[in-house]
């Protein structure tokens, strides 16, 4: 027991580290490193500094048990468990990802179960940091405490948040927390809505010259989120009519969807408009590691490049499932989806391939075989492929850059291949076009079918309105995001819905809508849990997989399981050590 009241005390009152903020992290077993006491860093600039710490885990990596499933992205956990991604590379190479995409061998024990848990306990441990610094620093005056505390509970909510909907049962770790009070079978919801509460009313319209801070409307769309998740839509809902109507990016530039769909994906044109809430990255701003890389690049994605070729030096992760591009099949009179997955299919990799209708947004999704990839000429198929038999025959595309952007954009510290794969990249937490199908989904569910349609229809419109945004054959523009010459690269179609005939035909066009939209961003898997679909819907998929992808063989998605990944037995075993149950186990593990 006074082992691991020890620990605990770590966490709650926080023997703080220096700017760094390089605290160990682990879940209530968090030996400082390098630590200074609380009285030294006591001061405004020291809490300051502690504040960008706990901003600095947002991206998902820095801090020891971290990994490649941690990362903001969140594509092993929201791509790869869902229908939108195959694993990628060899089954066996970081082999702990393999169940996630069949289900059946994943256990308490996986590798990589901890890393998310690690991360983001870690990221609430620097917030409980933040604030028990600043509460014995003397020359913090209570307007500027106010405002730092918003922003900590902002973050404090966002951690907390991505622990919720990955692993279900979990603790609120908040400065009220004991070892005697760890409990995971409450209900964390309201404490996460309250911190988020605070955050709200306290913080500013925008933070000039400080895009990647957390303003206001980053707060009200992640508690709009959060109520989205709990199905509470007429909480939901005039939240998100009010960002719609009048949110504003940190740096003041009011929400738009950006004419460009890729110039969300594009280094150069980061903390856009469209930006509500994004993980800030870096490259070449003087950071380093031991083997010359750049620390604040995008880690998460490091390993989601085409395999050997194009801006790939490694490693062919997260690859574009067949299912994925047989949804963006589109009528070729309407220019509506097909929402059909069955054969032909789109770029097959043997026999008839599809021949009919697209809608664009495909080719800014995912590289096929043939079709331009950004400035790196055509995508050749199965050459950028590690493992063709189980990954198929597409590469990643809304995380890399493009060739003209090489070394500006990416890493140059070293010959190791990390760098070429490191990227100055944000990763999209929310945008958006998120919050515009949210609102969607919200009249849905109130039956304003005329109003679910416009939301939609706004979002299929940014392509339809603008086909010299569409994928060309000619020259690509990396500052614009956009193609200045050449003829369409494939038979692109795009159209608009009429005013949905029922409340079915709603869900069923707006849960579409936001696989297409948001496809390979780390969303779909927990799109189909919280509308209680993943069951059917992965199972389906499986079906129709499986005698082409030997992984697939025996996978089977388990309802009322796998909804969640299990909490790691390693923090069930650290935990509950003193002989009460403080972690329950997820049913069915």
């Amino acid at each position: 027991m006074k082992k691991i009241k020890r620990k605990f005390l770590i966490l709650s009152s926080l023997a703080v580290v220096v700017v760094a903020v390089a605290c160990s992290k682990k879940f209530l077993d968090k030996p400082p490193l390098g630590t200074l006491s609380p009285e030294i860093i006591a001061t405004e600039k020291g809490v300051q500094g502690l504040l960008i710490g706990a901003y600095s885990l947002v991206d998902g990596e820095g801090t020891p048990g971290d990994g490649f499933a941690s990362g903001a992205s969140n594509w092993i956990l929201g791509n790869v468990t869902s229908d939108d991604a195959y694993k990628g590379s060899d089954p066996t190479d970081v082999g702990e990802a393999a169940p996630m995409e069949e289900w059946v061998s994943l256990t308490s024990t996986n590798t990589a179960i901890p890393q998310k848990w690690k991360v983001c306990f870690a990221g609430a441990q620097r917030c409980n940091g933040v604030l028990s610094t600043m509460a014995i620093a003397p020359d913090i005056t209570p307007d500027k405490a106010t405002l730092i505390e918003a922003q900590v509970r902002f973050l404090r909510a966002f951690y907390h948040f991505e622990l919720k909907k990955i692993f279900g049962n979990i603790p609120y770790a908040d400065e009220t927390l004991t070892p005697e009070t760890t409990d995971n079978t409450v209900d964390v919801w309201p404490k996460i809505e309250a911190d988020l509460q605070f955050a709200i009313a306290n913080l500013p319209d925008e933070w000039p010259g400080e895009p990647g801070r957390a303003n206001v409307w980053a707060a009200k769309a992640l508690l709009a989120k959060a109520y989205m998740y709990q199905h509470k839509y007429n909480d939901a809902y005039p939240i998100l009519t009010d960002v719609i109507a009048n949110g504003k990016t940190a740096g003041g530039t009011h929400y738009a969807l950006n004419t460009h769909f890729f110039s969300n994906f594009n280094p150069a044109q980061k903390n856009s408009a469209e930006s509500v809430f994004a993980a800030q990255t870096s490259v070449q701003d003087n950071s380093s590691v031991d083997w010359g890389g750049d620390p604040n690049g995008n880690y998460g994605d490091i390993l989601n490049f085409p395999y050997s070729g194009g801006p790939g030096a490694c490693c062919g992760f997260d690859n574009p499932s067949q299912d994925l591009a047989n949804a963006f099949k589109t009528d070729a009179t309407t220019g509506l989806p097909l929402n059909d997955p069955a054969p032909p299919n789109v770029s097959a990799e043997s026999g008839t391939a599809y021949s009919g209708a697209l809608d664009p947004r495909i080719d800014w999704t995912m590289g096929r075989p043939g079709i331009p990839y950004l400035d790196w000429g055509l995508h050749p198929g199965l050459t950028w492929i590690r493992n063709p038999t189980n990954d198929g025959n597409k590469s990643p595309l809304k995380n890399v850059y493009a060739e003209s952007q090489k070394d500006a954009f990416t890493d140059v510290g070293s010959a190791y291949w990390g760098p070429t794969e490191l990227v100055a990249n944000n990763v999209n937490i929310i945008r958006f076009a998120d919050v515009i199908l949210w609102a969607a989904e919200c009249e849905a569910e109130a039956s304003n079918l005329t109003a679910a349609t416009t939301h939609v229809n706004q979002i299929r419109s940014r392509m339809m309105d603008h086909p010299e945004a569409w994928v060309k054959t000619g020259t690509y523009d990396a500052p614009s995001a956009s193609y200045t010459s050449g003829a369409n690269a494939a038979n692109y179609k795009i159209g608009l819905y009429a005013t949905f005939a029922s409340q079915d035909a709603a869900r069923a066009a707006i849960r579409l809508e936001r696989r297409l939209e948001l496809a390979m961003e780390g969303q779909r898997f927990f799109d189909l849990v919280r509308w209680g679909i993943a069951e059917t819907t992965i199972n389906a998929y499986i079906a129709r997989e499986k005698a082409a992808r030997p992984l697939k063989a025996n996978a089977h998605f388990v309802g009322s399981k796998n909804e969640y990944m299990p909490i790691p037995q390693s923090e069930i075993d650290n935990m509950n050590s003193d002989g009460t149950e403080h972690l329950k186990q997820n049913p069915g593990y």
